[in-house]
């Protein structure tokens, strides 16, 4: 099991939930901090020191005070620990539930698991540690569930028209012209809109852009 863990929390009460959580698992006592430059520089002072941490785990949001941050969110400190460390192991433990957010740290970012602030989020903790531990990617089982009922929803035909013509570089407005022409309905503008609003949000999409980088990822467009 890990040996040398550190924990980059800024909610005290979340700190200590972690640090118990590890000692339930026979880990040493962790590292913590509440800042992400003072996380980095624990990183940097270990690998001097040929004392390496194994472990790293961070929330995402971390609240501005008077004292100031270099990096002031785990996006940041993540990234940046990547190019002091590539091989340590990273888990988020956050409230953040966007699956773009969440894919993207695992893609961008290799982090090694992700844990969602929310019930039960201890025992999924200690199931992501060991898992990550095993070399195994851990998600929580609630975000799972999430992405397998986003996978499950199938575009229609329709769908697939007007996302193939946005990410071919026909403005949105222009598409309900498009349609008429090949006798497409519906083909008003604000049926466009709606259909691509209904999407986004079924799929949890911020910007037409993830979801027609979704739709090459699937292989759908």
């Amino acid at each position: 099991m890990f040996k040398k863990v550190l924990i980059a929390e800024d909610h005290e009460s979340a700190n200590i939930s972690l640090r118990k959580t590890l000692v339930d698992l026979g880990i040493p006592p962790a590292d913590y901090v509440f800042y992400c430059d003072h996380a980095l520089t624990r990183i940097q002072k270990a690998l001097k020191t040929h004392d390496p941490y194994d472990l790293l785990i961070t929330d995402l949001s971390f609240e501005e005070d008077d004292q100031h941050q270099k990096i002031s969110e785990g996006t940041a400190l993540i990234t940046a620990v990547r190019k002091e460390q590539p091989g340590l192991k990273v888990i988020v433990f956050s409230a953040e539930n966007k699956q773009a957010v969440i894919a993207a740290l695992f893609k961008d970012l290799n982090i090694n698991g992700y844990v969602r602030k929310a019930r039960n989020d201890a025992k999924q903790l200690k199931i992501a540690i060991d898992s990550v531990y095993k070399n195994k990617p851990y998600t929580s089982v609630d975000l799972r569930q999430n992405i397998k009922e986003k996978n499950s929803y199938e575009l229609t035909e329709y769908d697939i028209t007007i996302i193939s013509l946005l990410s071919k570089g026909v403005i949105q407005k222009d598409i309900p012209i498009y349609l008429q022409e090949n006798n497409i309905k519906p083909s008003g503008l604000s049926s466009v809109e709606k259909r691509f609003n209904l999407m986004r949000e079924v799929l949890e999409f911020s910007n037409n852009e993830q979801l027609i980088a979704y739709c090459k990822d699937m292989g759908i467009i």
